[in-house]
């Protein structure tokens, strides 16, 4: 079966630093963050009362959806994804027929948790005996597949319309599982993202876990830490991320903008063996699907320039920077470049994938690396593997190819992707 080439014709993000492709390029480019504390997290007696959430303003979402559609809205993961998604089409200079089905063209969309804030609404008017009070959308706000959903019916997508969910991993696997529908000729066309909800009654269960960092609610902006020697745990965030990604073939016949080609990637799980558990990685595993990508993406580990790592600014980081190191074969000097999105949104959960693949397709077109924020002295386990020179904190030009995107999530999944320019 012939292989067809994939590109990333379109741009999408909500993020907690930046609403919209050309904010969230400056704020890369800056090294602003988006974290913020919050007083409901405080009232609520939460030991990390800060995180980072994308600021929609009523104007925005004016623009994505009807007053109708508004009508009794309280899903968050639903906002930011469609705001990300038809960003990304529309970026992508596609039309919206009303009339229409597009059946060349389709999503993949996932989602971690979602609805959140609409399931515990809806849950006091059924113990209040309100049921027949919830409204005829409850459902569609809560359902797993919402924001696919909404976003088939927005843009009058005729093919595959789902949701996948594999938790930290869900929008690097959505990203994947697109490029391959495309690659072997079942679509022409996928938007491909995910989205995730956020605020206390998503990030309790971390707050619970004690992963998040406790003494920085006044100064939230310098609480999240990747790669440092005081990293004390990831901030919680949300948002969503899109990439409209496209056959080359069609995307040469609209004459359509071409951020970049996807080459290739992997995906995986470590069965919670080897180290593995619901909780950490099997570094067996994890190797072996960064080493699969590359083979998959038909290049050499040693053509990989730039990586847009996990990095959570947990324990793991340095057992990750490890694994990058041994799958490559690579230390030392000769380590690519390494970045961590995370400094400046928190760790979207479900989103961080797709949030940190638009952010890697823009550092590959425009050629630079955004800075690792709040890195004023690296953990030493991982200097014990690379160089420091290979770890910019500062906005960095470089002209490259290729980078190499990973994500690696609860229940012990992994996923990598090879991006090169074009």
């Amino acid at each position: 079966m012939s292989k067809t080439r994939v590109v990333v014709t379109g741009l999408g993000v909500c993020a907690p630093n930046g609403v919209g492709i050309d904010a969230f390029t400056e704020a890369l480019m800056q090294g602003k963050s988006g974290i913020r504390f919050f007083s409901e997290l405080e009232k609520l007696k939460f030991s990390c009362q800060i995180g980072g959430m994308p600021l929609i303003s009523e104007t925005i979402k004016s623009n994505y959806f009807t007053p109708l559609q508004l009508r009794n809205f309280n899903s968050a993961g639903i906002l930011y994804g469609v705001v990300a998604g038809v960003e990304a089409w529309q970026d992508a200079g596609l039309p919206i027929d009303e009339e229409t089905c597009d059946f060349d063209s389709g999503t993949i969309f996932g989602v971690g948790s979602l609805g959140v804030d609409k399931y515990r609404e809806s849950i006091y008017k059924i113990d209040e005996g309100n049921t027949r009070r919830l409204g005829s959308t409850s459902v569609q706000q809560t359902m797993s597949s919402g924001v696919s959903a909404y976003l088939g019916g927005m843009l009058g997508l005729g093919n595959l319309v789902t949701s996948n969910s594999a938790a930290c991993t869900t929008g690097t696997e959505a990203i994947l599982m697109a490029y391959e529908r495309i690659k072997y000729g079942k679509a022409k066309r996928m938007l491909a993202g995910s989205s995730s909800d956020g605020g206390p009654y998503v990030w309790g269960g971390f707050d619970a876990l004690r992963i998040l960092p406790s003494k920085f609610n006044d100064q939230p902006t310098q609480a999240s830490r990747p790669m440092a020697a005081d990293a004390a745990g990831f901030v919680p965030g949300c948002g969503a991320g899109a990439l409209m990604l496209e056959s080359l073939e069609s995307a040469q016949e609209r004459g359509a903008t071409i951020y970049a080609e996807i080459l290739g990637g992997s995906s995986n799980s470590g069965g919670q063996r080897n180290e593995g558990s619901m909780t950490a990685p099997n570094p067996i595993a994890v190797r072996r699907c960064i080493e699969d990508a590359v083979s998959d993406a038909e290049i050499e580990a040693s053509a990989i320039e730039v990586i847009n790592g996990h990095l959570t600014a947990t324990t793991k980081d340095g057992l990750e920077i490890e694994n990058w190191s041994k799958a490559l074969g690579r230390s030392g000097v000769d380590f690519p470049y390494i970045n961590s999105l995370k400094g400046m949104t928190g760790h979207c959960l479900a989103a961080s994938g797709s949030i940190e693949s638009v952010a890697s397709v823009l550092e590959l077109k425009q050629q630079f690396l955004f800075p690792n924020v709040n890195l004023n002295e690296v953990h030493p386990e991982i200097l014990e593997h690379i160089s420091e020179s290979r770890i910019p904190k500062k906005k960095t030009p470089l002209a490259f190819n290729y980078l190499a995107k990973a994500s690696f999530g609860f229940g012990d999944v992994n996923c990598c992707l090879i991006f090169k320019s074009f």
